[in-house]
């Protein structure tokens, strides 16, 4: 290597290199790390050193020549690379190293207008001194490389024209914590931000991308969910397009819900006219889901929702395939098809499914959700009707046609309405659940608008967190997360702002919370459990029974405090119900596990204080946010023991948490034989979940005949997952070889977590 090299400083200065500067840099970030050669990092450096090569590019290519050994033999590289990632990220954000003292910190922010002000106005100097003393910096060393990078994608206060960053990870957490908190008592309210700090900085609760990347800036949207149901109306279709606008551009993904919108050829205007039907507007609602990014993080997305007996979904369900023309296809949007019990009855039976425009058949479309033995009632009766339009299809015919185009996209979702209402913590005859969201994991009433500050019309906003299972020794720990997170996202509700005053009023009187987890293969694998054999079944019910009791412990106890939410009556927790009540019995077939928690006194207690949240749990996938804390997404299996996931930042690899010590103990995506025991699982976490959970479907062609996945067995798995009360079903997954080629490293596209944006991304 030749030393006689020269750099290019920032001021445009030029210097010799200093290969002993680099060399101790690397030195410094190999510490204790097991299996790293730091020359074989600086050889790999060198090889690509020019003449007048700048300081930054030095920095970059080191991380990357780090990032590039990271293998099953060699998992710390991942530390090595995120070390020095983040000792390059302190550079470019403080100019040196060592961070400076918070309260300078945030006193140079807000002069530049990437913090609130309200932070300097709520706490005093002394205050911020004595947060900044519960700041462990060191914390960063325990960043995988990916997660810097995510962190330095997504999450980070910067400038995304120039690429400045301006902030590190530690001073995101304990600004997050000390905006979350700034309402409470002041005799309190310190105690709450170390501990909300020491929990999401140790990776114990896990943050979605609007909070992390919103939390403490003058941006105050950080709702990941937004649910907008549309009417039959062209006002309501416009005040539903101006809502995707504005909630799109402030980092939310969006659930539309346009299942009302009559048929192609209905009459219009007492006959006047012909009705266009669905799909000019469907265009217009994806006109506006990408319109606008979301904040600059990502591009915008949404799903939107409509029955399987709408007269027009043999129409509705191909939009999203890559046959057909622009006319008749819109393909940026995903689709969510909406399913009861009559319509599975008629597939089993080989019947017939008539469908129908939902202006022709009053009633009907609100008993899909509200009554189902009124829905099948009318059904039948509009069947018998021959005055009434409609098609006639077989139902194998209807059901062969979405799941063909589920497994060919990917993206044709389910759900299931029923269970979403009767297994729900609302009274549906008041606060029906019509739809979901990008992710299926949000189950809220919705009602649509006529106008855009239309106050009798509810657009459903969903605050997410997630507990990571991982990182915990014992359920009891699950108490105090439960409360911090229950705490600190019921804070959040008020402290955001609200662009749509039917987005305030349904927040305000519902106050709902979606709590999840992540790192559930992490947690089975320390346990010795796997997804596919049934051995985790009574672990898992065990599992999320605790973290719904805690979490609507903690709910309670906030509503001794503060008052119950002011639609507390619309809930079926009102009337003492919970959700161990209402599950489907043939749960109790796949796992006998006993409750283990006080359940009486708490249903009691609900009834005498209320709860301050009409819902408190839902699974969402959480892609990126896992990655944050070096955890698998969710509650998904990971595809191999290291990931490679395409993102803008590269190709970032990712190791199974607590590699060395488990890695012959995780049970891999397509090492499992089929989705069987994995849907079990979802089955009995949704006996607790009070919302949804985003439950993917995975098919191995190579393990049917001819390779080609029969649709026997596509039905199935949909009537398995249906039989065991699950709600809704997210993507439909198909190994490729070219990318998952064995089980040590496969590549997988970036998803997201949550249910904001891209493919799906919190």
């Amino acid at each position: 290597m030749n030393s006689n090299l020269t750099v290019t400083k920032r001021s445009g200065e030029r210097e010799t290199i200093n290969l002993d500067k680099i060399h101790r840099v690397i030195t410094w970030a190999a510490e204790g790390l097991n299996n790293v050669s730091v020359s074989e990092v600086e050889l790999r450096s060198h090889l690509q050193f020019f003449d007048g090569i700048p300081t930054e590019a030095i920095h970059e290519t080191i991380i990357k020549a780090a990032a590039d050994l990271i293998s099953p033999e060699s998992p710390d590289y991942q530390f090595l690379a995120a070390r020095l990632a983040v000792f390059h990220l302190r550079k470019k954000a403080f100019g040196q190293f060592e961070p400076p003292k918070l309260y300078k910190h945030v006193q140079k922010l807000v002069e530049l207008g990437k913090y609130d002000n309200h932070i300097l106005e709520d706490y005093t100097q002394e205050e911020i001194d004595i947060m900044d003393s519960y700041v462990d910096h060191w914390r960063d060393m325990n960043f995988s490389y990916a997660a810097v990078k995510q962190l330095e994608g997504k999450y980070l206060v910067q400038n995304r024209v120039t690429n400045e960053v301006y902030e590190s990870a530690q001073f995101l957490y304990i600004l997050v914590a000390a905006c979350l908190f700034s309402r409470y008592p002041k005799d309190t309210r310190l105690d709450y931000i170390k501990r909300f700090y020491d929990a999401v900085s140790s990776f114990k609760i896990s943050l979605p991308t609007p909070i992390m990347a919103g939390v403490r800036t003058p941006t105050r949207q950080f709702s990941s969910c937004v649910l907008i149901e549309c009417d039959d109306s062209l006002d309501s279709i416009n005040a539903t397009s101006s809502s995707i606008v504005k909630y799109v551009s402030q980092r939310a993904g969006i659930g539309i819900n346009a299942g009302r919108i009559r048929a192609l050829g209905s009459p219009i205007r007492g006959g006047e006219a012909f009705h266009t039907g669905c799909i000019p507007f469907y265009k217009h609602f994806q006109t506006a889901v990408k319109s606008c990014s979301q904040g600059g993080v990502r591009g915008g997305a949404a799903t939107l929702f409509y029955p399987i007996w709408h007269l027009e979904v043999e129409s509705l369900l191909v939009l999203k395939n890559n046959r057909g023309v622009e006319d008749n296809r819109i393909r940026h949007l995903d689709y969510g098809v909406q399913i009861n019990k009559l319509m599975y009855q008629r597939l089993i039976k080989k019947q017939n499914i008539s469908l129908f425009s939902p202006s022709d058949v009053p009633g009907l479309y609100d008993a899909f959700f509200e009554d189902q033995a009124k829905f099948e009632r009318l059904y039948i009766q509009y069947e018998n009707d021959s005055n009434i339009r409609r098609q006639t299809i077989r139902a194998s015919e209807l059901f062969s046609l979405l799941m063909q185009e589920r497994a060919s996209t990917g993206r044709i979702y389910v759900q299931n309405v029923d269970h979403c209402n009767t297994h729900s913590p609302f009274d549906s005859k008041v606060a029906p659940i019509r739809q979901s969201n990008l992710c299926l994991e949000i189950a809220l009433p919705t009602k649509p608008m006529s106008n855009i500050d239309d106050e009798n019309g509810e657009i459903a906003l969903c605050t997410l967190s997630a507990l990571n299972l991982g990182a915990i020794d014992d359920l009891s720990e699950l108490e105090e997360l439960s409360n911090l997170a229950v705490r600190a996202l019921d804070n959040l509700l008020d402290y955001q702002d609200y662009p749509i005053k039917a987005a305030e009023q349904a927040s305000m009187n519902r106050r709902t919370l979606g709590i999840g987890v992540i790192n559930f293969a992490n947690y089975l694998a320390k346990n010795g459990l796997k997804y596919s054999d049934g051995s985790a079944n009574d672990l898992t019910h065990k599992t999320f029974e605790a973290i719904q009791f805690h979490l609507l412990k903690a709910s309670m106890n906030l509503a001794k405090e503060y008052g119950a939410c002011p639609l507390f009556s619309e809930t079926t927790y009102s009337q003492g119900i919970l959700p161990i009540d209402t599950y489907k019995r043939d749960l109790d077939k796949v796992t006998q596990e006993p409750l283990h928690l006080d359940w009486e006194t708490l249903r009691e207690e609900i009834k005498t204080y209320g709860l301050r949240n009409s819902t408190l749990s839902a699974l969402m996938p959480s892609e990126t946010s896992s990655q944050i804390s070096n955890a698998t997404n969710g509650i998904e299996p990971p595809r191999g023991l290291i990931s490679i996931k395409a993102s803008k930042d590269g190709q970032l690899k990712q190791v199974v948490p607590d590699f060395k010590l488990l890695k012959s103990k995780y049970e891999l995506l397509w090492q499992m034989p089929n989705n069987e025991g994995y849907l079990q699982l979802v089955g009995i976490m949704q006996k607790f979940v009070d919302q949804a959970i985003s439950a993917n479907t995975n098919y191995d062609p190579a393990k049917y005949e001819g390779r080609k996945v029969p649709m026997q067995a596509l039905l199935k798995d949909l009537l398995t997952a249906y039989k065991l009360g699950v709600k809704t079903l997210y993507y439909h997954n198909t190994r490729d070889g070219a990318t998952d080629s064995h089980d040590d490293i496969t590549s997988i596209e970036e998803e997201d977590d949550g249910c904001a944006g891209g493919a799906c991304k919190i």
